[in-house]
């Protein structure tokens, strides 16, 4: 009789631990702009309404050769809405969703999104890309953190490591950390 509790014990112990990594896990969409809605265009200014996570509103603009990207759903009340990287840039095709199961449901608490830099100011596609994570925290939401994927082998497991730690940044008063090397910028 004992003999078969042990293993059953055993097995619970290694099930209870497993709760703290399963708190997080991962969705994407993608960022297409053509499957965007455009919301206003111009020669110097645009702005898409685009489909996020499950219906979560996420909004990308571009200008002076520089996308950005905000997310919510009371835009208004965002105090660092539409944040960019520092160089000329473009967005990458997808999106990851940090999805937290805090509250017995998934819902998105961080997003990562692969900003490639351009080389020099005339947009050309450069060989830099960083990734940026955004906390999605309503009325506190902002990059976090940005890492530099070829300075980095292991740049996603940083970007989803400061995206499961989000929630306590406060967009106010902290600068988005700078995670591993940079050499991007």
């Amino acid at each position: 009789m004992l003999k078969s509790i042990v293993p059953l014990f055993s097995a619970a112990l290694l099930l209870s631990a497993a709760p703290a990594h399963a708190a997080f896990m991962s969705a994407y969409t993608d960022l297409d702009l053509n499957e965007c809605m455009v919301l206003d265009a111009d020669d110097f200014f645009s702005s898409w309404a685009c489909p996020g996570y499950k219906g979560y509103p996420l909004m990308v603009q571009e200008s002076d050769l520089r996308f950005s990207t905000s997310y919510g759903f009371n835009l208004a009340a965002e105090p660092k809405k539409f944040q960019t990287v520092p160089p000329v840039n473009y967005l990458g095709p997808k999106i990851e969703w940090r999805l937290s199961n805090a509250l017995a449901r998934w819902l998105p608490v961080a997003t990562i999104v692969r900003y490639v830099l351009a080389d020099g100011d005339a947009g050309a596609p450069g060989t830099h890309e960083v990734l940026s994570v955004t906390q999605l925290v309503p009325g506190n939401i902002c990059h976090i953190a940005y890492v530099d994927v070829l300075a980095n082998p292991d740049a996603i497991e940083l970007a989803r490591q400061a995206a499961d730690a989000s929630g306590k940044f406060d967009c106010a008063k902290d600068k988005p950390k700078i995670l591993g090397k940079m050499t991007a910028w």
